[in-house]
């Protein structure tokens, strides 16, 4: 039900960091009819965007790519401007570099892959000694057995992320966005559909908790890991779970870690520098994510389903320890102060998912972040909103295409053991 007209009313389902993206991007277009629901109020403590840091690396397509290498580096190149010269991200992004690291040979040689055409920006890094000399005296104290890496010293490092959420928040509202939030003007129950007979199906809004109708001319769904809740994505997403954990540090400790590079070993996990506020270090294992499988109705299948918890997998808990172990081991027995499971939606070929529906013209969805959507968020606005313009790069269309086809033989059923057994006693 697009409208002819030259500013069509638009409803975005969910305000997280894709959601907030969005509504900044069209309203700097001009857009003037803008309104988001979200069931939290921003933000929202669901959103995987609400969190103190995220790593960040900056790239640019080349001619070598494939298309696939394209779209990515093209992201990049959009969200790297982005992260140095729009006053509403700039200020949130940290370039204190990354180190990558890998202990097994087979991940290693993945690794290698990251540096392939760039090499010069990276040390290799093959003794402890190497990799301690990234960080301040003290930091790194571990013996870093059987690691390999590279140490990037620029065009990498992290966002504070609940920053720049709020800050793109803030001026979406100062250019008109009208932000629906909490319960229940907010939660969105399900979407309206036009079925008519004598017109093409279409999805025309959505009815929120307390009863109301919300139309538009256009809807963006952009609800996260919840997205499959409100539609058939004919299998092509499933909600998958990570975990991070802080600990405090003392205000002396905090001064040694300050501006740190980011660590990421690929098989161990990483960290990030402790945070101004509350003097924290960021924990996070390596894994591919946990599910919550759940039967919703007799008779269909198990679905991976979020919801929010305080509390991590003891075996992710074991995880972080050896990264410590490896790294820092005089943090290594040290309690955690909060922990968390944030959650996404993992495609088949982990590409996102931007694009018009095939069927139902004023729909637009963007979801499958994948457990990297939050380094990409001023990317992510601007390509939705070139999408719902119509102007969207050919080569980034292909690649956030609508493609049901991938999941065809996707068995979302086996969890390889992804499934949680106990939890922690954090939180």
């Amino acid at each position: 039900m697009s409208s002819p007209r030259s500013d069509p009313s638009i409803l975005i389902i969910g305000g997280g960091t894709w959601g907030i993206s969005t509504a900044l991007a069209l309203s700097r277009r001009g857009f003037s009819r803008i309104t988001v629901l979200d069931a939290h109020p921003v933000p929202s403590p669901i959103s995987a965007g609400n969190d103190v840091n995220k790593i960040m690396e900056e790239g640019a397509p080349s001619p070598e790519n494939t298309d696939e290498e394209y779209v990515w580096n093209r992201l990049h190149q959009i969200a790297s401007k982005a992260w140095h010269e729009d006053p509403v991200f700039a200020p949130y992004y940290h370039e204190t570099g990354i180190v990558y690291a890998a202990c097994s040979p087979e991940v290693w040689e993945h690794v290698k892959g990251w540096t392939v055409g760039r090499e010069g920006q990276f040390d290799l890094l093959e003794r402890k000694e190497d990799f301690r000399r990234t960080m301040p005296e003290g930091v790194l104290t571990g013996d870093f057995p059987s690691w390999q890496g590279f140490w990037k010293k620029s065009g990498a490092g992290w966002l504070f992320a609940r920053g720049a959420l709020m800050s793109a928040y803030k001026e979406a509202v100062r250019l008109g966005v009208k932000f629906t939030a909490g319960l229940p003007h907010g939660e969105v129950e399900a979407l309206l559909y036009r079925n008519s007979t004598d017109s093409q199906p279409d999805v025309t809004g959505a009815r929120t908790a307390d009863g109301f109708e919300h139309m538009a001319d256009w809807i963006i769904l952009s609800a996260g890991a919840n997205a499959d809740v409100f539609f058939d994505f004919e299998n092509q997403l499933r909600p998958t779970a990570w975990t991070l954990a802080h600990m405090p540090l003392t205000v002396e400790e905090y001064t040694l870690y300050k501006d740190l590079p980011v660590l990421f070993n690929a098989e161990r996990g990483f960290f990030i520098e402790p945070d101004a506020e509350k003097h924290e270090l960021k924990l996070c294992d390596e894994h591919p994510g946990y599910l919550n499988m759940v039967r919703e109705h007799e008779g269909e299948e198990e679905r991976s389903r979020p919801f929010a918890r305080h509390q991590i997998p003891e075996d992710s808990e074991r995880r972080i320890r050896t990264l410590l172990q490896d790294t820092m081991p005089h943090l290594a027995e040290r309690a955690f102060s909060f922990a968390r499971i944030c959650w996404d939606a993992d495609t088949v070929d982990r590409q996102f998912l931007i694009d018009r529906h095939p069927r139902y013209k004023s729909l637009i969805v963007a979801a499958g972040g994948s457990g990297m959507g939050f380094m990409m968020m001023p990317a992510v606005g601007k390509v939705v909103a070139d999408t719902l313009e119509g102007v969207l790069e050919p080569r980034l269309r292909e690649g956030f295409r609508w493609r049901p086809e991938q999941a065809v033989h996707r068995d979302w059923q086996n969890t390889q053991d992804r499934d949680v057994k106990e939890w922690t006693h954090v939180g």
